[in-house]
């Protein structure tokens, strides 16, 4: 897991190949701007959900980690916190192939990280990770999906 403000996501660009496109994305859109849904920047290996999604307490945000992708979160409009807990400290649950998401229900996070808008957070395969963690009713978020 990194997680880091947006002017750093530079920095980051040699962790996946394709991290330089999301770098330009960013750099030539305004996130906040964009229509909700799926906008392809490279196929099926590179692209990003806008989306507004229910705000969750701690003990209702569900972990989940992704074997394909890797999860650029970056909330848009409020602050959002993340549930962590290692992929290795949690039980096995069934994978969901067509979807790539494995979910952990009734399981609380070990730990929880802030993130506020202008920052990112990203969760690689190891990750397992609980999002969505706001006081806000909703929180407008930017989910980049990157082949891992």
């Amino acid at each position: 897991m990194i997680i880091d403000t947006i002017e750093n996501l530079v920095k980051y660009e040699s962790v996946n190949p394709l991290f330089k496109q999301v770098v330009e994305f960013i750099a030539n859109n305004r996130l906040e701007d964009l229509p909700e849904g799926k906008h392809a920047i490279q196929g099926t290996d590179l692209f990003v959900n806008i989306t507004t999604a229910k705000g969750k307490a701690p003990d209702e945000a569900v972990i989940e980690t992704h074997r394909k992708m890797i999860d650029i979160q970056i909330p848009l409009d409020a602050p959002e916190t993340y549930g962590y807990t290692p992929l290795c400290r949690l039980p096995e649950a069934p994978y969901n192939a067509e979807k790539d998401i494995t979910k952990y229900p009734d399981l609380l996070a070990e730990s929880f990280v802030d993130c506020q808008p202008g920052m990112f957070a990203i969760f690689f395969p190891q990750d397992g990770h609980a999002p969505c963690i706001t006081m806000m009713p909703t929180i407008k978020k930017a989910i980049f999906k990157v082949k891992a």
